[in-house]
């Protein structure tokens, strides 16, 4: 009897989810289809119907599962240790003065590669 009401359930989550993504389709094509309305009044209409849309859609399992994601990884976010304004500019003159210091190996590098290729093949270029 479990699985029975497990399987209603699956097909109940699979129709709303369906059903908010008609819904969602059908408030893109209105908010087209209704060029000549004012653009204020249509991207109102479009934001209800979006809502609309996610509240339905968060009452199924796949939905909730993924509010709970988000509330999860805003949490995991509020325990990142942000760096400091220093530490930040610090190590981005770092890779900058890094970078342009392997341009330069790279150049020298690429400068003597051609001077000794052009000695070999005899070339003036």
């Amino acid at each position: 009897m479990n699985a029975r009401a497990e399987a209603a359930s699956t097909g109940l989550d699979t129709a709303k989810l369906a059903v908010a993504v008609l819904l969602l389709a059908g408030g893109i094509w209105a908010f087209y289809f209704f060029a000549a309305y004012s653009v204020l009044l249509r991207t109102l209409g479009l934001l209800v119907i979006a809502s609309g849309a996610a509240a339905l859609a968060l009452t199924s399992a796949q939905g909730r599962q993924l509010w709970r994601f988000a509330l999860d990884s805003r949490m995991e976010v509020r325990k990142v240790v942000w760096p400091t304004r220093q530490e930040t500019i610090q190590t981005t003159l770092i890779v900058i003065v890094m970078v342009f210091v392997l341009g330069l190996i790279l150049w020298l590098f690429d400068t003597i590669l051609r001077t000794i290729f052009n000695l070999l093949v005899g070339s003036g270029g």
